[in-house]
């Protein structure tokens, strides 16, 4: 059977990590809560800093409120996973995530500011 011509020959793909409020998420003051909010945002420039972490910011306006931000890193997922863990706001519990590979079109997007290779290109497995 031919290929379908709406699927690409390539694909990029990416590393993405959707942050999300859990539904048991520990009740803080709101002085700690800002605390752990700077503590949260100073983890991710810092991830920026090295390069690891391309793009990152809060969403607003979604579906689903429990989904809080997004994040595209320049790794692997099972790294993408470790560097998560060590959120502030997930090991307070106050964000978890779920990291996964997204598919695009080979070519489509870009990350003229990142100083190493973004993401991987691949050919969509035959099924």
């Amino acid at each position: 059977m031919p290929r379908d011509p709406n699927i690409p020959d390539a694909f990029d793909v990416f590393t993405l990590v959707l942050l999300r409020r859990p539904a048991h998420a520990p009740d803080l003051l709101e002085a700690d809560l800002d605390s752990l909010q700077a503590r949260h945002l100073a983890y991710r420039a810092g991830l920026r800093d090295e390069g690891v972490l391309v793009v990152n910011g809060p969403l607003d306006e979604q579906s689903d409120v429990t989904m809080r931000g997004l994040s595209i890193f320049a790794c692997d997922i099972h790294e993408a996973r470790r560097l998560s863990d060590g959120d502030p706001s997930v090991q307070a519990g106050r964000l978890t995530y779920d990291v996964m590979e997204w598919w695009v079109a080979a070519g489509t997007l870009d990350f003229p500011e990142a100083d190493r290779q973004v993401g991987r290109r691949q050919a969509m497995p035959d099924d």
